[in-house]
This record gives structure tokens, sequence and C-alpha cells, in this order.
């Protein structure tokens, strides 16, 4: 997903480069980078909790790609697909978020 989002964001206007291309990438790069530093992590709660910030940030690039599409940046093709893998990518965050609370059950019982 970062390294699509990186490439169409080339062919945005320039006039979007510290707004619109900055957020979106920022976003996009977010989602790896909590994940890593949860999964670095040696705590239930901090896994946990940087998994939720990096779900928060694929739902914060499912944002800017609605907001692509409407300014014209972006087509209903590209924005399809994009939109596409943020939803994997937010089902298989969501699934290994309700595997760390399973495991954390197992645990206290």
């Amino acid at each position: 997903m970062r390294r699509q989002v990186s490439e169409h964001c080339k062919h945005f206007p320039d006039h979007e480069k510290f707004q619109l291309i900055s957020q979106i990438q920022r976003a996009s790069r977010s989602v790896t980078a909590n994940i890593a530093e949860g999964y670095g992590r040696f705590t239930y709660t901090d896994t946990r909790r940087f998994f939720i910030q990096a779900r928060g940030s694929v739902a914060e690039v499912l944002d800017h790609i609605t907001l692509a599409q409407d300014e014209g940046y972006m087509n209903e093709e590209v924005s399809l697909a994009l939109e596409g893998k943020c939803e994997t990518v937010f089902r298989l965050i969501n699934g290994y978020i309700a595997y760390l609370d399973k495991a954390q059950q197992q645990k206290v019982k």
C-alpha cells in the first residue's frame, strides 16, 4: 500500500507537494512504522496500542484517497484499487489485534 500511494502521489499537482502529498505519504508510512514499533514491544498493552495507531493511519490514508479522487488527482480505478489495499491492511491489523486479545485472555486464565 505504501509504495502504491507514493507512486500515485507523483502525479498530483505540484501545489499539493506540502499539503495532500505530504499528508498521505506520512499517513501511509505511519502504518508500517507503527506496526514495526508495536511488534518490537514486549507487552500486550504497548503492542496493541501501536497496532490500533496503525489502524487509525489506514483510516487516514482512506480519507486522503477520497480527497484525491474528489479533487481529480486520482481516477476512480486507481482510487478503488488503493482503497482495496487499505481494506486488506485494515482487516489484517484487526486480525492481529484479535489474536493479541485472545492470547492475552488465555494468558490470564
